[in-house]
C-alpha cells in the first residue's frame, strides 16, 4: 500500500532526533534544550546561519548548518526550532540547533476570490497565540490521518478573509476562516501541525479566526494595536 499523509507544506520536517539516553542525568544534549518560533535567516551557501526568536532574541549559530527545506540564498524562513542555548568562544550567546522544520504562512485568500467551495472539515485544536512581536499569530492543530491508497488524498489548509467589519467605536475587524479540506485522507491518527498567521499586511484594528474541530466552530480574537 502506498503512504500518502497528505499534509502539504504543514509537517515538521526534522533535522535531528531527540531522543534521550535512559542513563543522562540531566546534564546531556537536550536536557536545556529551548522550542521557539523563529525567523530563521540563510546565507549565500543556503545554509542557516542566524534566527530571531519570537520573543525578540537574535542568536547566531555555533555552526551554519543545512535543512531540507532551504533552496534559496540569503532569505527568511518560518519554522519552529529545537535548539540550545550556548557560549561561543567570545563568550557570545549563540544556538547549537537540535531539529528545525519550517512552519507554513499561508497567505490570506478573500473568500470572493477562492478558487473552489469553501471547506470547514475538522480538524483538533489546541491552541492560538500571537508572537510578542505581533507579527504572527501562531496556531497549533492536529489533522486526522492515515495511509492511503489513493496518490491524490491529501490535507489542504489555507487562511480565508470572509469580511471586515466596522465596529461601533469606529475600528475595524478582520473575520477569518480556516480552509479545511480532509481531501480523502483516511481519519487513523492524529499529527500536529503549525501554521503562522502573518499580521502587519491585514487591513484592520483585530481579528478573529473561526477553526472548524470537532466540537463544533471555535472562534478567536487578536488585538492588532
Amino acid at each position: 500500500m502506498k503512504k500518502c499523509f497528505g499534509l502539504i507544506c504543514c509537517i515538521i520536517c526534522m533535522i535531528g532526533g531527540c531522543t534521550q539516553d535512559a542513563y543522562d542525568k540531566g546534564e546531556g544534549r537536550y536536557s536545556l534544550m529551548r522550542a521557539d518560533f523563529v525567523e530563521a535567516n540563510s546565507n549565500a551557501q543556503k545554509e542557516i546561519e542566524r534566527i530571531t526568536t519570537d520573543d525578540g532574541d537574535i542568536l547566531s549559530a555555533s555552526k551554519p548548518f543545512k535543512a531540507k527545506f532551504v533552496n534559496t540564498p540569503d532569505s527568511v524562513y518560518r519554522c519552529v526550532l529545537y535548539y540550545n542555548k550556548v557560549k561561543d568562544g567570545n563568550s557570545q550567546d549563540v544556538f547549537e540547533p537540535i531539529s528545525i522544520g519550517q512552519v507554513a504562512c499561508p497567505k490570506i485568500i478573500p473568500l470572493a476570490e477562492l478558487d473552489k467551495e469553501m471547506k470547514t472539515d475538522p480538524v483538533k485544536f489546541e491552541s492560538a497565540w500571537m508572537s510578542k512581536s505581533g507579527k504572527y499569530i501562531n496556531l497549533s492543530l492536529y489533522l486526522m490521518t492515515g495511509s492511503s491508497e489513493d496518490e491524490e488524498a491529501k490535507h489542504t489548509l489555507r487562511i480565508v478573509q470572509d469580511t471586515i467589519v466596522t465596529n461601533p467605536d469606529a475600528t475595524r475587524t478582520s473575520y477569518l476562516r480556516i480552509y479545511h479540506d480532509q481531501g480523502g485522507v483516511p481519519e487513523y491518527y492524529s499529527t500536529q501541525v503549525y501554521l503562522s498567521i502573518i499580521t502587519p499586511g491585514i487591513p484592520a484594528d483585530s481579528v478573529r479566526i473561526q477553526i472548524p474541530t470537532y466540537k463544533g466552530m471555535t472562534e478567536k480574537s487578536f488585538s492588532l494595536n
